[in-house]
């Protein structure tokens, strides 16, 4: 079953966030299953500097007015395939803003370009393969299953996975004639959306199946608090609706081989995670490693519920805790927990920006990690705390739901609580929700049991990838029937 992804990033390749996870672990867990999932990613300029021997597979000498060539390259046993597009690429900046962190303001250009161009692919634009489903992920490659509906993949099953509802690819109708679709598009069955043009909603309308990230949030996108609008469309669309909780890279992150962590440790050698709580707290300037230490890694918005940690960092401080924070987002947030840091210095340590080695370090050597998300389609902060031993405190939503059995009574009886759930999301709910983890963390039979439960817990993609495995076989499986 061959299968062609579409994504606007891709990890190792460029990565803002858990999308980029995603799409870069499915191939290799799907590969098990007898699928052949090819990638198809904008080159930025991160990503053409890492291409190895890239070879040309087609040339555009209009893509949607630009030149263009699809590239391919095999980077550690993975093959890629490249949007090679300057006009539209090649600039300093994100995948999606400029330097100053400012929206590339052709960006419906850009995406609409790589739609166009993974439709072709699934037309027969590559002359050995041709994909037999299209997977397009986030309101990035949102017009795939458009264009692929006006042209001659118009039976090629199309699965349009919701990550973040919440950004859809909405524009101005001044778009539209750019976009090489019929004017019949621009309709409420079609790309409309009260007025303007949105990715998503054309994708979501189009494709023949939809999936998000959690069974949790696929039941919160179809009530009018979670659905940011589109509700309406997911509810109409809810039989073909699949909720597949997102699994992690087990090979990227495996305390056990992990080479970014001070010392690699496991389920059956714990004793060796001391050395890595030493390491953060050095780097933190934290001194002695008695106290819980609370890790945050997390754009820091207001959808990550960050104000609200922000008004608890000085009850942090005050309950006998620590707190270690690595993100970038709201500026208005960023100052605020600026000014916690200087308040307690040696107990509340910041890092403004992305860092990859330090967030395994911040899993491996945290005691906490911190997810009081407003709303969370499924997070992978939380799995990767799973798998190191940084026992989750969560917010009851979406993923975070799904994914963290919340250490009540019961649960705690019978062994097999993760982590602390809270709700609402609110400064008292999260207080509460501290103080029964400092609780916890002060008796040592009951913590090493939640870090044991976590580490046991099976989050990666073997379940997820054989979900879409299936769901890939039922779609080609109902258009063999037709």
């Amino acid at each position: 079953m061959k299968v062609l992804s579409v994504a606007s990033e891709v990890y190792p390749l460029i990565k803002t966030g858990g999308l980029a996870d995603v799409a870069g672990a499915l191939p290799a867990a799907l590969s098990a299953h007898g699928v052949d999932m090819q990638v198809l990613l904008p080159g930025y300029q991160q990503v053409m500097g890492k291409l190895r021997d890239p070879v040309a597979l087609v040339r555009f000498e209009d893509l949607l007015g630009v030149s263009a060539t699809i590239l391919t390259s095999t980077i550690d046993g993975v093959e890629y395939l490249v949007l090679d597009a300057p006009d539209l690429f090649d600039r300093e900046g994100g995948p999606y803003t400029d330097a100053a962190n400012a929206d590339h303001p052709d960006n419906w250009l850009r995406f609409a370009a790589l739609c166009r161009a993974a439709a072709n692919i699934a037309e027969g634009a590559l002359a050995d393969w041709t994909p037999d489903i299209v997977h397009a992920h986030d309101w990035q490659a949102g017009l795939t299953p458009v264009y692929m509906r006006q042209g001659k993949a118009a039976h090629t099953p199309t699965v349009m996975t919701i990550h973040n509802i919440a950004f859809q690819g909405q524009f101005g109708p001044d778009i539209f004639p750019e976009l090489d679709l019929p004017q019949s598009v621009f309709s409420m069955d079609g790309v409309e959306y009260y007025g303007d043009v949105s990715f998503l909603k054309g994708g979501l309308q189009m494709a023949t199946a939809i999936t998000t990230v959690s069974p949790t949030y696929a039941q919160e996108i179809r009530t009018p608090e979670f659905g940011m609008g589109l509700d309406g469309l997911i509810n109409a669309r809810a039989d073909n609706l699949h909720g597949i909780v997102n699994g992690i890279d087990a090979e990227v992150w495996d305390p056990a081989t992990d080479t970014m962590i001070a010392a690699n440790y496991s389920l059956a050698k714990p004793k060796k995670r001391q050395a890595n709580r030493k390491a953060l707290a050095d780097y933190f300037g934290f001194g002695d490693t008695n106290k819980p230490v609370f890790t945050v890694v997390s754009r820091l918005t207001w959808q990550k519920g960050i104000d609200v940690l922000t008004e608890l960092a000085d009850d942090i401080v005050a309950m006998g805790g620590r707190l270690a924070v690595l993100g970038s987002g709201d500026k208005a947030l960023e100052t605020a927990l600026q000014a916690a840091a200087e308040r307690h210095p040696g107990d509340i340590g910041l890092v403004i920006g992305y860092n990859e080695p330090l967030s395994h370090l911040m899993q491996a050597g945290g005691d906490v990690i911190l997810v009081p998300s407003r709303f969370e389609p499924c997070g992978l902060t939380q799995l990767y705390g799973l798998r190191y031993g940084n026992v989750p405190v969560v917010a009851r939503t979406g993923g975070l739901a799904d994914t963290i059995i919340d250490a009540n009574e019961a649960a705690s009886a019978a062994e097999v609580a993760t982590g602390f759930q809270f709700s609402p999301i609110t400064p008292d709910a999260l207080r509460e929700a501290l103080r029964r983890t400092i609780r916890a963390f002060a008796e040592p039979k009951v913590w090493a049991q939640l870090q044991n439960q976590g580490m046991k817990a099976d989050v990666s993609w073997d379940r997820s990838a054989l979900r879409y495995a299936s769901l890939y076989a039922e779609l080609l499986n109902a258009k063999s029937d037709t």
